[in-house]
């Protein structure tokens, strides 16, 4: 049947080591992020301050962490969709690729809808999946018309996720032990989850586009200057704009309701320069490495992540249900803000290490491939 036929095949290219280098370091920001339930639970109150440790601990996660892991995850996926039409357009021309990426994408709302139904509500994957379906079109407009709408919905995701920050703290689902309540709750978040986690994933989308059109991060060492200032600037602008909202999250601030959707827009919009920060760095990092005779083992594992980056991002939601759920470990916020970073931290080596023996099996991710075989076909 032409349902089962695959794409004709591409000839194979040599993988960059940039994009899977910071996809698989972006993963760790994420499970530092994802981390912090076990100290509070998302969207709770913010107690007063804390031990002088977890305050510390505390700053430096929203200096540096918080709102800054998405914004380069959805460069480096919409610098993905370049990497996708580069390399098939030859053998699929453009509405060959375009049928592959959309049809790619509704698979990801798939992916996304069926991880938050079994897993864990802090969903990423269906946003992506919508916004490769709203912006395919977009691998096509001029580098100017990128970057304007970029800046427009930049502006746009900020104050709507500022708002989001000022809304009163949701009731929670402490007493809670069924697990197809808890399921049925976290469907019950994806009408708002999903469509906010699009728009403050679009503008970064876009500046992956234009960043893969540039091959900024597979020929790094032909803008490292461009990277520099990138990497320097976006980071310090984040680190900077993220200062108001640190008072708050350490309860060192209760600011109201005005003073809230300030603190967190500056800290959403400030975080898009920090993620494209991140990305720079890591760019600047490759040229590095690409100076040795061969990666080293903790290179070859990070790139091994960052190529089974969805298998590790779900790998983690697995850990997050164990460890959150009330009719299992139920530690929601029953750790201080360090021992949970600790922990966060060691979710993601676990996956590392995982990666690293599948590509040491020569084995794709497992989620990779089911996508791969979903989306590649006629």
């Amino acid at each position: 049947m032409s349902s089962l036929r695959s794409e004709p095949p591409v000839a194979p290219r040599v993988r960059a080591l940039a994009p899977d280098l910071a996809r698989g370091t972006m993963l760790a920001v994420i499970a530092l992020a994802h981390s912090q339930v076990l100290a509070r639970p998302f969207m709770g109150p913010i107690p007063g301050p804390g031990p002088a440790v977890d305050t510390a601990v505390q700053t430096l996660l929203t200096l540096f962490v918080d709102s800054r892991g998405y914004p380069m995850f959805a460069a480096l996926f919409g610098y993905g969709m370049v990497q996708i039409l580069r390399s098939r357009e030859p053998a699929l021309g453009w509405d060959g690729v375009r049928r592959v990426l959309r049809r790619r994408g509704g698979w990801l709302v798939v992916f996304g809808f069926v991880h938050v139904l079994l897993l864990f509500p802090g969903d990423i994957l269906a946003s992506y999946g919508v916004l490769a379906l709203l912006f395919v079109g977009a691998l096509r407009w001029p580098a100017a018309r990128l970057l304007a709408v970029a800046c427009g919905l930049a502006v746009i995701g900020a104050l709507g996720y500022g708002s989001v920050l000022a809304l009163p703290a949701p009731g929670g689902l402490a007493d809670v032990v069924d697990p197809l309540i808890s399921a049925l709750y976290r469907v019950a978040t994806v009408p708002l989850t999903m469509p906010m986690n699009a728009v403050m994933a679009a503008a970064p989308l876009l500046v992956g586009i234009w960043a893969g059109r540039r091959r900024l991060l597979e020929e790094p060492e032909r803008h490292r200057r461009l990277l520099r200032r990138v990497a320097g600037a976006g980071i310090t602008i984040a680190a900077v704009g993220a200062v108001p909202y640190a008072f708050v999250t350490t309860g060192l601030w209760h600011p109201g309701t005005g003073g809230m959707v300030a603190t967190g827009t500056l800290h959403t919009i400030t975080g898009y320069a920090g993620g494209l920060g991140y990305a720079a760095l890591v760019g600047l990092v490759a040229v590095r490495l690409s100076g040795r005779a061969a990666p080293g083992p903790v290179t070859n594992a990070l790139a091994a992540c960052g190529r089974r980056s969805m298998s590790c991002y779900l790998a983690q939601s697995v850990a997050w249900l164990l460890l959150l759920e009330p009719y299992l470990a139920d530690l929601a916020g029953a750790m201080g803000v360090a021992a949970a970073a600790a922990v966060g931290l060691g979710v993601w080596l676990v996956t590392v290490a995982a990666a690293d023996l599948l590509r040491r099996a020569g084995r794709q991710g497992p989620t990779e491939a089911l996508l791969r075989r979903l989306a590649y076909r006629t």
